[in-house]
């Protein structure tokens, strides 16, 4: 395991929530907000953990104000965000806002160069519980001393709240970040595509001793319900649970199917990915990850990349056991008892789940 920040409560297991990014981009208001909230409610994502509402950037006027300050843009969100945080926390949420480290955004708005402190002391003002900072318009900045001076930022301004650092991993945040924030990202942005799911997993699989309780690789926010196939979906799900990744869905959760919603909200995939033990899970060979978890048992996710039907499977000598049971995550229920090695046939883009209990 690797080495986190000092033990403050928060992010004890990955953060699960819902960012506005992936389905909305720039374009968010305040009523979309809310309705998102209203349906992280009603679709009981918020009663099995998904906690967080995060606006992502565009929420900001196009510049400060007088005083220096960052205010929300009139026009879409007339209240102000204090006032939209409240009503987040209202329905039982926690709040995440959006800035940048450098001088602009990535949509070209104010960003926090040289005013970390204010902007930290006004979002804790505002009833922020999520900070996600961009890295866009940074040149010839370091991220280890800048990101260190949000650390500090946040402590100061005196409300716990979540830091999620987001330089696409380009300058090995991985050895730095975890004294630092709670989460980093590990890659570039994320996109609704098969091949971009699982180039970044392949990022993944040496970066394990690095994670652990209150402090998490991100390989960025959930594509699911976005437009790939439901095998890919689920896979794209079984990948980032057995990763021990924050769960930040994307999707439009207003509109989204009950198939989607069954995926993000399943209970036995969930207890993985929040397993207190904190292990990211890491590759035994092509198409098998495992990781163990707190009560003894090991968590195993078989996955077929090809575009073709694949049978694969693992032997309990490789997780080291003799006998197992084998529970499927997915389906919920035991898939075979005390046996040697375990095998199954995956159609193109498909995964299976598991939790290997020693006999």
């Amino acid at each position: 395991m690797g080495i986190g920040r000092l033990a403050d409560g928060l992010a004890a297991t990955p953060p699960l929530g819902w960012n506005s990014w992936n389905a909305f981009g720039r374009k968010i208001d305040e009523r979309t907000v809310l309705e998102a909230a209203d349906a992280l409610v009603a679709t009981g994502m918020r009663d099995a953990g998904y906690r967080y509402l995060v606006i992502d950037d565009g929420w900001e006027a196009p510049e400060r104000s007088a005083e220096g300050d960052l205010v929300a843009d009139p026009a879409t969100f007339p209240r102000g965000i204090r006032a939209l945080a409240d009503d987040v926390h209202a329905r039982g949420l926690a709040f995440g806002i959006y800035t940048d480290a450098g001088t602009r955004t990535c949509q070209g708005l104010p960003a926090s160069l040289g005013y970390e402190f204010r902007d930290a002391r006004r979002f804790a003002e505002w009833g922020v519980d999520y900070v996600k900072v961009d890295w866009c318009h940074t040149d010839g900045l370091g991220p280890r001393a800048l990101y260190a001076k949000w650390a500090l930022a946040v402590h100061a301004a005196g409300r716990p709240m979540v830091l999620s650092i987001c330089e696409w991993g380009r300058h090995r945040p991985w050895e730095w970040a975890p004294v630092l924030g709670h989460l980093w990202r590990t890659c570039w942005d994320i996109q609704a595509s098969w091949e971009s799911v699982m180039t970044i997993v392949a990022r993944q699989s040496p970066l394990w001793p690095y994670a652990g309780p209150g402090h998490w690789n991100d390989p960025d926010m959930l594509e699911v319900g976005n437009g790939m196939s439901a095998e890919e979906d689920r896979t794209h799900v079984t990948l980032w649970a057995i990763l021990a990744a924050p769960l930040m869905a994307g999707n439009d959760v207003r509109s989204m199917s009950a198939s989607t919603r069954e995926l993000l909200v399943a209970p036995e995939m969930l207890a993985i990915d929040q397993d207190p033990l904190g292990e990211q899970g890491r590759p035994l060979r092509d198409g098998v990850w495992a990781r163990s978890l707190a009560d003894g048992s090991r968590a195993v996710a078989l996955v077929n990349a090809a575009d073709a039907a694949a049978e694969t499977g693992f032997t309990m000598d490789e997780l080291g056991a003799r006998r197992a049971t084998v529970r499927d995550a997915w389906a919920r229920e035991d898939v075979a008892s005390r046996v040697t090695s375990y095998s199954t046939t995956l159609a193109p883009h498909a995964s299976a789940l598991l939790r290997v209990r020693a006999a």
